[in-house]
């Protein structure tokens, strides 16, 4: 059977954690840059097919793509690193610090910018014939995006901001839970499957993900879009980024690690307390799906 039982993978989220702490600079950066690359074609794909067909759902179905492929190819994302690393200081892997986190997730955070601007720059540039000429009707709708979605919020103040902020509290509830629902298939079209449907409905919702919006609002900036980087940093990428960090780890990471990881011994009185060797039997099951995990690319 493919699927792997709740208890494995989120031993296999675990591991997967303390592996990036240890990562070099080099290989970090470099997975950061081209999942924050891969993404930001995604969301111009998306973007693209909603403009031309009118169908908001027809870009949401279609934008997985690129988040299965980042994932398949053992790239990093910001909002995966913020439920995975975690787990592993929690149950203290060796060589796992608060320092080696933030390390793991400022190296990231860098590299997901640096591809998502590349991208942003490159989208910007033939949607303009090199900056001569004004934006097609794609790139004049990158730019409103950016607008609606930073001074939108800014007219509504402190519920304006809360807003940005729970709705980047329930993106990452979602695009965390693609990144573990790929931990509970051991075949490529298994993970892709349970990839496809959190995330498409976290793009469909117009939930806030900190690395999507590293593409959509410099590109917006770049095609005219009437607002600000101030405006960009303080009212979209700096909450979002905070949102994305709760909802990852306290929806995901956290109740997965809590009940799976550390779960409570059962009560005296339940009539399927498990033998013995049932136990035995489920522990060394969950060591060689452990190893397995290991062994394939537990990115994002």
């Amino acid at each position: 059977m493919s699927y792997v039982q709740p208890q494995d993978f989120t031993r296999a989220m675990i591991d997967a954690g303390a592996k990036k702490v240890h990562m070099s600079t080099r290989d970090t950066l470099i997975r950061g840059f081209m999942a924050g690359a891969i993404l930001a074609l995604a969301a111009a794909f998306a973007v693209t097919v909603t403009v031309q067909t009118g169908s908001a759902l027809l870009g949401a179905v279609l934008f997985p793509v690129g988040f299965i492929l980042l994932y398949l190819l053992g790239f990093d994302l910001l909002t995966g690193v913020f439920t995975l690393v975690p787990l592993a200081l929690l149950d203290k892997r060796r060589g796992v610090t608060v320092g080696g986190m933030l390390r793991n997730w400022g190296l990231v955070f860098v590299g997901n910018f640096a591809g998502a601007l590349t991208v942003a720059f490159l989208i910007a540039f033939i949607t303009t014939y090199g900056f001569n000429v004004a934006p097609d009707e794609v790139g004049q709708r990158l730019g409103e995006i950016g607008e609606s979605r930073t001074l939108g919020y800014a007219e509504h103040g402190a519920a304006g901001m809360l807003t940005l902020f729970f709705r980047g509290v329930l993106c990452n509830w979602m695009v965390s839970t693609g990144v573990v629902a790929a931990m509970m298939s051991t075949s490529v079209s298994g993970k892709a499957l349970t990839m496809w449907m959190p995330v498409m409905l976290f793009f469909y919702m117009g939930f806030e993900h900190s690395v999507v919006n590293m593409f959509l609002f410099p590109t917006g900036l770049m095609l005219g879009g009437d607002f600000s980087l101030g405006d960009y940093l303080v009212w979209n990428e700096i909450p979002t980024v905070a949102g994305n960090l709760v909802g990852g780890l306290l929806f995901v990471g956290l109740t997965l690690y809590v009940t799976h990881a550390r779960t409570k011994a059962r009560r005296s009185s339940s009539p399927d307390t498990d033998s013995e060797p049932a136990t035995t039997e489920r522990a060394a099951t969950a060591r060689a799906t452990t190893e397995r995990a290991t062994t394939e690319p537990a990115a994002v």
